[in-house]
């Protein structure tokens, strides 16, 4: 039986939360990821409305049960412009509340009295701090490694330095994609992980047709971190945060290669070459676990298979010790 942070305090068996990646992550892939175990989260973007909340809560219920537990991830950044979005997930009596990429101060305390538990990931200790002083539950170090809108150090460096830092439960993020990589972080110290390019290529994901042969044929040197999916859709996004996506022809061309995007390239241009409908050209976000992914298979065998390898995985380390 597990026994983590994590894992007593929301009640479920294993210390595995599903990443709530937007535009990938609903309520099916979520309930899912509950009905292994562990705990789904819906990717509530900034452009989600009120009634695609009611939809995916529709959705997660028949795949998990009317009574299991719902957890949200939200974009702290954008979270101002859009209040009718916190109301409908508060309204659903979530028992997890992701408040990231921002200042989650103005939100914490009406999404705990919601009776929800509120976690940030969080990208530097910059981050942890201002996180901390905001009153969140737990933090989630999420490495460069992550697939979608991450920050620039990796997973391994990042949790050893918050763990040092704080004293609130902390769960780890970036790169974890495998049985190995569960057992990797949990032995560091954390008390889970949040697992997102992994479960990409199960049927339960939403999102483009191109998106699960694409994620199959990339390996883990297939990405790039980038803002250019960013500008050629408008989206407004805080210049700290690039998203890590697969890359394409699209991605060849607009971004320099260097880890910072051309700056002879307009908004206005990368937009007006941009089509989220061809392969070649569409966003795929997906992060350096790629290589681990290479067929597609249901996200409750994905989730079950991480956690009884990590299990085997921890069980012979225990043993090095004599």
């Amino acid at each position: 039986m597990w026994n983590t942070w994590l894992t007593r305090t929301l009640n479920i068996d294993l210390p595995i939360i599903g990443a709530p990646m937007g535009g990938r992550a609903g309520g099916e892939l979520a309930g899912q990821v509950t009905a292994a175990g562990g705990l789904g989260m819906i990717g509530a973007a900034r452009y989600a409305t009120p009634e695609w909340i009611d939809e995916q809560l529709r959705v997660i219920r028949a795949a998990a049960g009317g009574d299991a537990p719902l957890a949200f991830g939200l974009q702290t950044w954008s979270l101002a412009d859009s209040p009718e979005l916190l109301d409908s997930v508060l309204a659903a009596q979530p028992k997890l509340v992701s408040l990231s990429f921002g200042d989650p101060a103005p939100f914490v305390q009406r999404v705990k009295d919601a009776g929800a538990v509120v976690i940030s990931q969080i990208n530097s200790v910059d981050d942890l701090r201002e996180v901390e002083a905001a009153g969140v539950d737990a933090v989630v170090a999420q490495g460069g490694e992550a697939g979608g809108h991450t920050g620039r150090i990796a997973t391994l460096p990042l949790l050893q330095e918050v763990l040092r830092a704080t004293d609130l439960p902390v769960l780890a993020a970036g790169g974890i994609g495998s049985g190995a990589g569960l057992a990797a972080v949990l032995a560091a110290g954390a008390q889970g992980a949040l697992v997102g390019t992994a479960l990409l290529a199960s049927p339960e994901t939403i999102g483009p047709e191109y998106a699960i042969p694409a994620l199959l044929k990339a390996r883990s040197v297939d990405t790039v971190y980038t803002d250019v999916f960013d500008k050629a859709r408008h989206q407004p996004w805080p210049t700290r945060w690039f998203g890590r996506a697969l890359t394409n022809d699209f991605t060849e061309r607009w971004h320099d290669g260097d880890g910072v995007d051309a700056s002879s390239s307009t908004e206005e241009a990368v937009s007006a070459a941009y089509d989220g409908a061809m392969p070649e050209l569409g966003v795929v976000y997906a992060g350096q676990a790629a290589g681990l992914v290479d067929e597609v298979r249901p996200a409750r065998e994905v989730v079950a298979s991480i956690a009884a390898d990590a299990e085997a995985r921890l069980r012979a380390v225990a043993e090095v010790l004599g």
